[in-house]
């Protein structure tokens, strides 16, 4: 069973490792949002790098309200929290932009998920849109009336009489 929790091990806390990310790790970015990350090495983890990490950076640019702040932070939390296990290993920091407190919880989650998707942190699924259609009526035989033929049965391979009579 995975668990949706978000430990202490989850986050990315000591100003080093926001520098390290910083300077070393890949940004994409939107208006309101700057994704920094770096790949974990292939190491194996300890238990202080158990899994992907998350770090926020919310500053009173943003907003100029703690509740404000926090709304945002909370928000990007449980974004993390629900898509950590189909995320890569490695280190997260998220910059808020002064667009980011205009957005409701479900923007900033979208916005969050799209920056995670162009990174390539976290797979794309596909739209169901982008599937085709089914077939339109009468132009396939249908499961069950093939089923119901013999197969070797030579009145399945003849052609239907034709109701044309001149």
């Amino acid at each position: 069973m995975t668990t949706t929790r978000f430990p202490r091990t989850a986050r990315v806390r000591a100003g080093s490792d926001f520098d390290r990310i910083f300077k070393h790790g890949r940004r994409v970015a939107l208006p309101v949002l700057a994704l920094h990350w770096q790949a974990r090495s292939a190491e194996p983890p300890t238990a202080a790098q158990d899994g992907p990490r998350l770090g926020l950076a919310v500053s009173r640019k943003v907003d100029r309200r703690a509740v404000g702040r926090n709304r945002i932070k909370r928000a990007l939390r449980e974004t993390f929290r629900h898509q950590r296990a189909a995320l890569v290993d490695g280190d997260y920091v998220v910059v808020a932009r002064v667009g980011a407190a205009r957005l409701s919880a479900a923007q900033l989650s979208e916005a969050f998920l799209k920056l995670l998707q162009r990174s390539g942190a976290l797979a794309i699924d596909p739209p169901a849109a982008a599937l085709p259609g089914p077939a339109a009526a009468g132009t396939m035989p249908t499961p069950a009336a093939s089923a119901e033929r013999a197969p070797g049965d030579p009145s399945s391979l003849a052609p239907a009489p034709s109701s044309d009579c001149d």
